[in-house]
């Protein structure tokens, strides 16, 4: 009777303080959508053409730059224009060209050693998502070098104006070149540290198709998707505002016109473009209305196990959304018209809108599986989700670490299930 008493009282010990948790994640999040309009959101300004920047460099007095990007995007020859261009025009350019998927502070620190012993002065983020993210966080660890980047995971942390900063995206789906985040991995724990701070948003983003024309057809989709769970979460959220709502509206909008094209043929210039546009305004859009747990359980795998982002999220996002249910409903349909999926209820267009997601990652040979996912694992996957998600994220249902372990084993390889069960 005792023992049973004492386990009541457990019981009800933990509900109350589930209670008082979720109480405290929505006054947090309430905090942040009533400061939106105080804080200082801006955007980078847009550059059409790679050929734009002499003429930015020269106006700035910028005579040296250190460019960071991969070894793949180098090796097939995608910088070497911007190379040669800045070269005839007398400007000096170190490239830093080691940045892996889901960049390491070992990449960081590298990067920075560079910029300083070549006498650089701005940085250019050419690349996708990691190498853009790794010259944000290089840019933090210049404006503050005596502070290490795990002492600016979070919000706010980096307030110091960091160099000048031109993102060029090669691949449409990040949106890294809009926001003011920075995804970084501890080259040591494998820890991922999530910088928020206003001046890690790049002040120019070349915006020019030719940069992506050559993307092989896996990571077009793989990063299209990422950029429609960007808008998807950002618009379902709860810190939503009208533009932030306009621009996910309409970055779905293109993403389901132009992502199969751009798929399909990658010399479509007009599909490269639209996607493009669509990836700025979903960053855009989340940027000021944040994302939700497919990026909270994402950043969790590409810690552990170095996932792919975008390939991640797109795995992730049918199953929390349908997940979420009744939650965000009203708001699917509505994602649902600029998609044109029609519906006789809300219900029915936001099931479709998930089916069609489903349709489309299947046309683009998206796997409904992540093998890496070990079952041992799944309890720390999902206490650093819960962890990055809670209380930041204005989700339209909040889960605690329990349930955000569902998601782990729905995508689990069915042979490790398997597994589990024998």
């Amino acid at each position: 009777m005792f023992l049973l008493t004492r386990l009541l009282d457990t019981v009800k010990l933990l509900a109350v303080m589930n209670i008082v948790k979720r109480i405290y994640c929505r006054t947090f999040q309430t905090a942040f959508r009533i400061a939106i309009p105080l804080l200082p959101y801006r955007k980078p300004e847009i550059l059409s053409s790679l050929k734009d920047l002499p003429a930015l460099f020269n106006e700035k007095g910028i005579r040296s730059v250190l460019l960071v990007t991969d070894g793949s995007i180098r090796g097939l020859g995608i910088t070497k224009p911007l190379e040669d261009l800045l070269a005839e025009k007398g400007i000096k350019v170190s490239v830093y060209d080691k940045t892996v998927a889901n960049p390491t502070t070992d990449n960081v620190e590298e990067a920075r050693t560079m910029y300083l012993n070549e006498g650089c002065e701005a940085i250019i983020g050419f690349g996708g998502g990691s190498s853009i993210d790794a010259a944000k966080a290089v840019g933090a660890r210049i404006a503050y070098p005596r502070k290490p980047l795990s002492k600016m995971e979070g919000i706010l942390k980096v307030l110091r104006r960091i160099p000048l900063l031109i993102a060029v995206p090669t691949t449409a789906g990040t949106g890294s070149e809009t926001t003011l985040a920075s995804v970084i991995v501890d080259s040591k724990t494998r820890h991922k540290y999530p910088i928020n701070s206003f001046p890690l948003i790049p002040r120019y983003a070349v915006l020019d198709p030719e940069t992506t024309k050559s993307l092989p057809a896996s990571i077009t989709a793989s990063t299209g998707l990422d950029a429609l769970t960007h808008a998807v979460e950002a618009f379902i959220g709860r810190s939503t505002t009208k533009e932030t709502r306009e621009e996910a509206i309409e970055a779905v909008s293109l993403i389901f016109r132009f992502l199969p094209r751009a798929y399909r043929n990658g010399s479509d210039m007009e599909a490269r473009r639209g996607m493009l546009r669509a990836a700025y305004l979903a960053g855009a859009a989340f940027t000021k209305s944040y994302v939700g747990y497919v990026h909270a359980v994402a950043h969790s795998l590409g810690g552990k196990y170095n996932t792919p982002h975008g390939l991640a999220n797109a795995v992730l996002l049918p199953y929390i959304l349908e997940y979420y249910g009744e939650s965000a409903e009203k708001k699917l349909a509505i994602l649902a018209d600029a998609a044109g999926i029609t519906g006789n209820s809300n219900k029915d267009k936001a099931e479709s809108f998930i089916i069609a997601i489903r349709k489309m990652e299947q046309d683009m040979k998206i796997p409904a599986e992540l093998p890496e996912i070990k079952d041992e694992d799944i309890e720390e996957l999902a206490a650093y989700a819960d962890k990055e998600a809670n209380p930041l994220y204005p989700v339209p249902m909040l889960m605690d670490r329990d349930e955000l372990k569902i998601f782990y084993r729905m995508v689990e390889s069915k042979s490790q299930r398997k597994s589990e069960t024998a």
